[in-house]
């Protein structure tokens, strides 16, 4: 009788998340931010020894990191509001 029963239960899906942007997306974010600001930390590095120019460009290089960074961010987090707003409408 136990297996009946066992059988007989709907099985459940796992709660669907609405809106809202994942853990894993904004961890996503931190690690393009240190990553893009290293890559543009290394290439300054990299040009100031070519060209003599220390610590300049690299100077330069965190802050074009950093910027191009925070833009990147910025635009993905404003597209996923609009996708949040858009999914709010529909309802």
């Amino acid at each position: 009788m136990n297996e009946d029963r066992e059988h007989s239960q709907p099985t459940r899906s796992p709660p669907h998340r609405e809106g809202g942007t994942s853990g894993a997306a904004v961890a996503g974010l931190g690690m393009q931010f240190v990553l893009a600001i290293l890559v543009f930390l290394f290439l300054g590095k990299w040009l100031d020894e070519r060209f003599g120019t220390t610590p300049w460009l690299l100077i330069a290089g965190v802050f074009l990191g950093a910027g191009a960074s925070f833009y990147s961010i910025y635009r993905r987090l404003m597209a996923d509001q609009k996708r949040e707003d858009e999914a709010r409408k529909r309802r």
